[in-house]
């Protein structure tokens, strides 16, 4: 979204995706900082956060949330979109 304040363009932009899949490490490497926090396993950023690029740019990161319902858990376990200990059917992610 896009705002004036003060004559001055302000923009929201929102990082959606997949979970694990590097949403928060991108804001990170444009912060050039640790400010959202990353994990090597889905469901690290819990909640929708907010972080400030500039004066003008807000990013906001969002926890995974592009999902296909119709997903099997082996399909979620392959993307990486589920704890590997939250899988029943290993067997079925070998295959």
């Amino acid at each position: 979204s896009v705002a004036t304040y003060g004559g001055k363009a302000r923009m929201t932009v929102g990082i959606v995706g997949y979970p694990n899949v590097g949403k928060s490490s991108v804001i990170n490497s444009l912060l050039r900082q640790k400010a959202a926090p990353t994990g090597d396993r889905p469901g690290i950023t819990k909640c929708l956060q907010t972080v400030q690029l500039d004066k003008g740019i807000t990013l906001l990161d969002s926890p995974g949330v592009v999902i296909d319902p119709s997903a099997s858990t082996v399909d979620l376990a392959l993307r990486h979109c589920v704890a590997v200990d939250k899988v029943d059917d290993l067997e079925g992610v070998a295959r």
